[in-house]
């Protein structure tokens, strides 16, 4: 009798951890649009950029070779590795690049480093003593709201005195209210990744749209659909409704080339 208690207990935890576990796979899949049908499509990074197209035995060509700083640890938001490698391996063809949130500045340094001379890099981000710029609606999650604010307390980049920081543009204010029309069809390369709240993702995403050339590139980061981001999914997948875009495998990029 004892035994047969003491089995259905722990039967009992079992089922407990295991629908604990279902529970957050679902929630995860739902996360990632599983079953949505307005889901973006996950394509080869060769669909990006034909300097993507590896060689069976060679792998990645020269045109994918850069100057290269890796990140460090698990920074929140970071682009990763490989996200870095794929954008810097993109500015050795482009001469006007504008990011909306500077974060650390590593994607601004990385431009920098491997673009072609004569190249120039614009970045936004919040003014170190400006956080009340900040413009959250009642459709944005508070979650976006923090990680937004807390990305943009940095004041030193990782470009800051070093000999490629004279190709960076350092653009301080809120992007809600950034003029993008001196921009506008000028940029080869435009990457969203300042704010996800719903609001902002829609704003940036409006004005970058606006400011890419014909034939240049506009991506987004952090298409995850978790804490921090939901607002950036939400937005995206609205916006594929009405242009090709694609989601790049083994990233959290989503791209859209403008038509030439």
């Amino acid at each position: 009798m004892e035994f047969l208690v003491g089995l259905t207990i722990v039967l009992c935890v079992a089922l407990v951890v295991t629908t604990r576990k279902w529970r957050k796979a679902v929630a995860k899949r739902r996360a990632e649009g599983f079953g949505r049908p307005w889901r973006i499509r996950r394509v080869p990074l060769s669909d990006l950029d034909p300097i993507f197209l590896p060689d069976p035995i060679r792998g990645y060509g020269p045109d994918t070779e850069v100057v290269f700083t890796s990140r460090v640890g698990s920074q929140l938001g970071a682009t990763s590795n490989y996200e870095s490698w794929i954008l810097a391996a993109l500015a050795r063809r482009s001469t006007t690049m504008f990011e909306f949130g500077t974060a650390t500045g590593r994607t601004a340094y990385l431009w920098a480093r491997n673009a072609p001379d004569g190249a120039c890099v614009y970045t936004l981000t919040l003014p170190p003593d400006g956080a009340h710029a900040y413009t959250a609606t009642r459709d944005d999650d508070p979650e976006d709201e923090r990680l937004a604010r807390h990305e943009s307390n940095t004041q030193t980049f990782v470009y800051s005195g070093t000999d490629v920081q004279s190709r960076i543009v350092q653009l301080y204010g809120d992007s809600k209210a950034f003029d993008e029309t001196p921009y506008t069809g000028r940029c080869d390369l435009v990457f969203v990744d300042g704010s996800h709240a719903y609001s902002y993702a829609v704003s940036d995403s409006a004005k970058a749209l606006r400011m890419v050339r014909p034939g240049g590139l506009v991506l987004w980061h952090d298409y995850v659909g978790g804490p921090g981001a939901r607002g950036c999914y939400r937005a995206l997948n609205e916006l594929a409704d009405r242009l090709p875009m694609m989601h790049i495998a083994g990233t959290t990029l989503v791209a859209y080339r403008a038509p030439v």
